[in-house]
């Protein structure tokens, strides 16, 4: 049996997060799927806007994953002594460095693990950031409309 295993924040679940996940899983016969805690998620990335505890029974919920858990507060790599990944797949644009995920994985005892770094998706809202966006285009194009044509707010005759 071939496991695989994928990591991320997964804040804001968009269908770039479920085609890296589908990738990853066709890669193999499991898919085990690291989220990343709120604390390596600010260190790493952002703070998150989905709590771990959230964005875990999200991922855990996804057709393609057989298994999610939170990754590990402190050193990211202990989790491969728990998961004993024979594949590790990457996103397009996650920032690890494929050569220092190899060099972890030998001293977990993991040398023959490949490293896949899986081709980007191209879609509408395929990111966190382009969903953001998204919500702050229409919020300033909400109360744009609000100033042109007044509060929509139902007022009440005064008697």
């Amino acid at each position: 049996m071939v496991r695989v295993m994928a990591t991320g924040v997964f804040d804001l679940l968009h269908p770039g997060h479920v085609a890296f996940l589908r990738e990853a899983r066709k890669l193999g016969d499991e898919l085990v799927v690291v989220v990343a805690r709120d604390s390596t998620a600010k260190r790493f990335k952002h703070p998150p806007i989905t709590p771990e505890s959230n964005r875990l029974e999200m991922v855990g919920a996804l057709k393609p994953v057989d298994r999610a858990l939170l990754g590990n507060e402190g050193d990211i790599y202990e989790i491969l002594d728990e998961i004993r990944p024979d594949v590790i797949a990457l996103g397009f644009d996650q920032v690890h460095n494929e050569e220092r995920i190899r060099e972890e994985c030998a001293k977990h005892g993991l040398a023959n693990t490949r490293v896949v770094r899986l081709p980007k998706f191209e879609g509408d809202l395929d990111g966190t950031r382009k969903i953001v966006r998204r919500v702050a285009e229409w919020i300033e194009l909400h109360e744009k409309l609000e100033r042109v044509e007044g509060s929509k707010e139902i007022r009440k005759p005064r008697k």
